[in-house]
């Protein structure tokens, strides 16, 4: 199936159809829904060549991907990028990854905004006052962020999710059970998100008369041997907390292996809170002891940073909100008790 073919069967013009299929805003929405459809019907796809030549535009979008040798495969990235993936799939957008050590990121950003291969791209991993930021708003190509960077006004387009409040209520839960001394298995403390649930676990605590001890606090990547290395040494450290909060629920898997070698009864002897991503194949319900979370889909998160992400490329009329601060559900479940009253 070619344009020429598909105008002919749908009775418009091939600009119309160019810019239906481009997301061109003076196209109805009527219009490019059956435009569309019957593109996905019959399995037409567009010359990119030609459709570069004739927009000006790639149709892809663009992410710095930081690596490091001891940086294992990320399942949250993964899952972020599944959602990501389902925005561009709509859209008919593809993906360029340019991989970067990390004290070169701001140096890869400038080569593929100069590259041309690219009609926007995403920020992730925020750390606070982040010099990407800066650079990304001096740079004339649309970009988005996926977080938030503390230090910086947040006059830039971003999704996040209110880590800090959060953290907040689920320290404010335990604390309500009568918990005192808890612990937090967190992410790296460069991060925005990490520091942001740190402060959400000291507000909640400081409200109370508590504070948060430092020996009981450990940040890392979040996979499951560091929740279990870090769980472990808190356990068998110095005044033994009664009640963890964890970043992710693969740190939380790490931590329940270790309260089981120890002979500890989650629930009872230890609670414990973890956010929870959706991670499709770890699913906080399915832990022999259910955990309550703070809940927030990462896939979700991809697949709107995607849409606005495109809708900006497109210049979408009325434009999507600029900037989204998602609200994390705590959901109880038995992983969650009163402290016990003989520590």
């Amino acid at each position: 199936m070619k344009l020429k073919e598909l105008s002919a069967l749908l009775g418009l013009s091939q600009t119309t159809i160019s810019r239906a299929l481009n997301g061109y805003p003076e196209v109805s929405e009527d219009t490019r829904r059956r435009v569309l459809q019957v593109a996905q019907d019959t399995g037409y796809r567009p010359n990119r060549a030609a459709q570069r030549l004739a927009t000006g535009k790639a149709g892809s979008i663009g992410l710095i991907m930081p690596t490091a040798p001891e940086q294992s495969s990320d399942m949250h990235f993964a899952e972020f990028q599944s959602g990501l993936a389902e925005a561009a799939i709509r859209q008919d957008f593809h993906f360029v990854i340019m991989p970067t050590h990390r004290q070169d990121e701001e140096q890869a950003i400038r080569w593929l905004v100069a590259s041309g291969s690219v009609d926007g791209y995403y920020l992730a991993y925020l750390r606070e006052d982040d010099p990407r930021i800066p650079l990304a708003q001096s740079l004339n190509l649309p970009f988005i962020v996926h977080g938030r960077s503390i230090g910086i006004p947040e006059d830039y387009p971003y999704l996040d999710v209110d880590n800090e409040d959060a953290f907040y209520s689920a320290t404010r839960l335990l604390t309500q059970l009568g918990h005192k001394r808890i612990a937090l298995l967190n992410g790296p403390s460069e991060l925005d998100f990490a520091l942001r649930r740190k402060l959400g676990t000291e507000r909640a605590l400081n409200a109370t008369g508590l504070q948060l001890d430092a020996r009981h606090v450990r940040h890392s990547l979040m996979d499951d041997e560091q929740g279990y290395r870090g769980m472990r040494e808190i356990l068998t450290g110095p005044e033994r907390p009664t009640a963890v909060l964890c970043a992710s629920t693969v740190l939380a898997l790490g931590a329940v292996r270790a309260m089981n070698e120890l002979g500890l009864k989650l629930g009872r002897d230890m609670s414990l809170i973890a956010h929870d991503d959706e991670l499709p194949l770890l699913k906080p319900e399915n832990f022999s002891i259910p955990l309550t979370t703070t809940r927030s889909s990462l896939r979700a998160a991809g697949k709107r940073v995607g849409e606005r992400l495109i809708a900006m490329i497109n210049g979408v009329q009325p434009p999507l909100p600029e900037r989204e601060l998602w609200k994390a559900e705590l959901v109880v479940r038995a992983s969650t008790g009163p402290a016990p009253q003989d520590i």
